[in-house]
């Protein structure tokens, strides 16, 4: 295979809407980015009969059988082990051996996270590895790090994220000096928790990024900040509450604009501004929450994703791999010594993680 591709794996039997929906977002993205190739991960049989349906560049995309499927119910750990031929396993291993760029799942998150460290590999010096998913402002996207991957996080990882988040978005948004907030019940330094308490100083005094201090969560949606830094536990419940309430209200609306006759000629008049508007404050059109830090780029998607949220993630790999933002997070979080290393010897870390049955 030509090494000018841009190689990403697909998970074609995860998520609710496998394989339809990852094999048409493949098929689509194929389309739109020459420089892209493709690998399905899956059962070839089901890929191949869903292939049937378009037609594709054959040159550009290959299929890797798996036989198994990690289920959303199951021990992640347990899973990762005991299930070497299912498609999240396997389409992991592509990035950890360097075959594929990224991997893109709209499975078992908890499997993705696990594996994600267990088989692909910190970059070395990056303590923990977090999710960081874009949501919708009133002033653009925000990076939310992290929103699922390390529920019990030290101060230490906090700054690791914070400086993570700021080097992703300058590069991937174009933010020349991203804001940097912290997530807390208030504004003042001493309010908070001990972990918010301990990594406040830390961030005041962290060079390279641009800490404005305390954010609150009501603050998200306006805008107040480019990266919203929190352990996993906040970030989800975060990330829950923000979708839950979008879906709410888009409902809401719905139903006021077809409650009557004179709304109902209203919503007409509105549609176009309210078209615009949906589609500014729509998650999917963000892609998915990549796994920062590892030695090869893992985005997790929505377990529902449809094609054109699985087909905006692989347009995150592209840009990730374009603007080599692993490279970035060496060069600029004082790794540099160790590039090579962290970045070209995948396999010895993550065995000696595997050896270790740590995250």
């Amino acid at each position: 295979m030509s090494k000018k591709y841009i190689r990403v794996a697909l998970d074609a039997m995860g998520g609710d809407l496998a394989p339809a929906e990852p094999v048409k977002a493949a098929v689509e993205a194929l389309e739109k980015r020459k420089i892209l190739h493709m690998t399905l991960v899956g059962k070839e049989e089901v890929i191949r009969a869903e292939l049937e349906k378009y037609q594709y560049p054959e040159d550009r995309l290959e299929i890797l059988d798996a036989r198994e499927v990690i289920e959303m119910a199951e021990s992640p750990v347990n899973a990762i082990r005991k299930k070497k031929d299912s498609s999240i396993v396997k389409g992991l291993r592509l990035v950890k051996e360097g075959t594929c760029d990224a991997f893109v799942t709209a499975g078992s998150t908890g499997a993705t996270l696990a594996g994600g460290q267990l088989l692909v590999g910190r970059i070395r010096g990056i303590e923990r590895p977090p999710l960081a998913p874009l949501l919708p402002t009133a002033k653009g996207p925000v990076l939310l790090v992290d929103c699922g991957a390390n529920v019990d996080a030290r101060a230490s990882q906090l700054v690791q994220f914070a400086q993570m988040g700021s080097i992703y978005m300058k590069n991937m948004t174009g933010i020349e000096n991203p804001r940097v907030a912290l997530v807390n019940i208030g504004a003042e330094e001493e309010k908070g928790n001990a972990l918010v308490k301990e990594v406040f100083p830390l961030l005041k005094a962290c060079e390279g990024i641009n800490f404005i201090g305390n954010i609150e969560a009501r603050e998200i949606p306006e805008g107040a900040a480019d990266v919203v830094v929190c352990d996993a536990f906040v970030g989800n419940v975060i990330l829950k509450l923000y979708e839950g309430l979008a879906t709410m209200l888009l409902k809401k609306i719905k139903a006021a604009l077809m409650s009557t006759i004179p709304s109902k000629i209203g919503a007409l008049l509105i549609k176009p501004a309210l078209k615009g508007l949906l589609k500014e404050f729509n998650i999917t059109s963000y892609g998915g929450a990549p796994m920062l830090g590892l030695r090869g780029l893992v985005v997790k998607t929505h377990g529902n994703s449809e094609a054109v949220e699985i087909r905006n993630a692989i347009e995150q790999c592209i840009q990730f791999k374009k603007k080599d933002i692993n490279g970035q997070f060496v060069a600029q979080m004082g790794l540099g010594a160790q590039k090579e290393k962290a970045l070209k010897d995948p396999a010895q870390e993550s065995t000696a993680q595997e050896e270790k049955g740590s995250f």
